[in-house]
């Protein structure tokens, strides 16, 4: 089957299918579903969302791994037990996947965040930095050395053609956005064809997933800012999802009313017409990065039907480092005094 003829066909109702056991993981699979159940509930989420100041917030975390030492109530100590834990659970990831190259494959995703921050810069002329990710396959302190010395060979094959995609592509019109849409489209290219060289299908499902759940979050910042579809480039909405590039198209030119009903016979029915109608009302894209959050979680909780395999091991990561996120939003929203109300909507309650 090719790529174009994938991309149509859509063989399920809500969630594509996660692959099957892998009995080579039994023991690591217990090690996922015993921490699983340590992830903060929705409930303590909600509770430090209604709280009335950080101090507050914070107090429901006294109890789990996020607490803060005794009289810590700095923006600064939660940024660090934060990355913390993002790296702690990045380095159990690496350690129980047996499959390294999942592992590397993974780690390609500070790879490319560091290339969007470099280019950024160079052709900006700006400082090139050092403060790169050091988590990814390739070494923090190699983007300041090839971008001063414009030698990119040290680098693997697809951060190179990233590269060669993104300046040019700037260069057009002096558009910084168009390097993020080189480089996650040569991203997105690339996570699909190494799941499809690992015959991984949870891969490639989640991998088609969150490409359609970006251009689904694209078509609704592009149509508010007042974009017509004739007028966009062949690289603005990421290809090899299960949406088909022409459905996209025609949301972007319909209204906000109506946009839900185009994607009425799609899994992303009700998050599309949520978050159009919500935008509609409040002009706001809170609504719309919650649905498509849930979504995306709620893939990776399909995971369960999984006796043993890798599957758990990806899921309990993503979603370890999506609660991450979110508990840096509420206590972030919270230490700069913000309205109660505009976490809840992002939480979704």
């Amino acid at each position: 089957m090719d790529e174009a003829a994938e991309q149509i066909i859509l063989d399920f109702y809500r969630y594509p299918p996660v692959g099957d056991d892998d009995w080579r993981y039994l023991s690591q699979t217990a090690q996922v579903r015993m921490l699983e159940m340590q992830l903060l509930s929705k409930t303590v989420l909600l509770n430090m969302a209604e709280a009335e100041n950080f101090e507050a917030a914070a107090e429901f975390l006294a109890a789990s791994e996020y607490a803060l030492t005794r009289g810590g109530k700095g923006l600064a100590e939660v940024e660090n037990i934060l990355r913390a834990q993002r790296a702690a659970v990045r380095e159990l990831f690496a350690d129980l996947m047996l499959d390294k190259e999942i592992v590397k494959l993974f780690r390609t995703r500070d790879d490319f965040a560091n290339l969007r921050l470099a280019v950024r810069r160079a052709v900006t002329k700006k400082a090139l930095g050092l403060d790169y990710s050091n988590e990814g396959n390739m070494p923090a302190e190699a983007y300041e050395e090839a971008f001063r010395e414009e030698n990119y060979s040290r680098f693997p094959n697809y951060m190179q053609e990233a590269i060669e995609r993104a300046v040019p592509a700037y260069y057009q019109n002096k558009d910084v956005r168009q390097i993020d849409y080189a480089i996650d489209n040569v991203q997105a290219e690339y996570n699909l064809k190494k799941a499809r060289q690992m015959k991984n299908i949870f891969l490639a499902g989640l991998f088609r997933i969150q490409i359609d759940l970006t251009n689904i979050r694209t078509m609704l910042r592009l149509k508010y800012a007042g974009v017509e579809s004739r007028f966009l480039g062949d690289n603005i909405f990421l290809k090899g999802g299960y949406l088909e590039l022409e459905r996209l198209r025609r949301g972007l030119e319909t209204g906000y009313e109506a946009m839900g009903q185009v994607f009425f016979v799609k899994p992303y029915y009700e998050a599309v017409e949520a978050g159009a109608n919500w935008f509609a009302s409040d002009k706001s894209f809170l609504r719309i990065e919650q649905r498509c959050e849930e979504h995306l979680t709620g893939f990776l909780k399909t995971t369960i039907q999984i006796v043993t395999g890798p599957q758990p091991i990806i899921a309990y990561l993503l979603m370890k480092e999506n609660e991450i996120r979110t508990v840096r939003l509420i206590l972030t929203s919270k230490k700069n005094a913000l309205d109660k109300k505009l976490i809840l909507d992002r939480l979704g309650s």
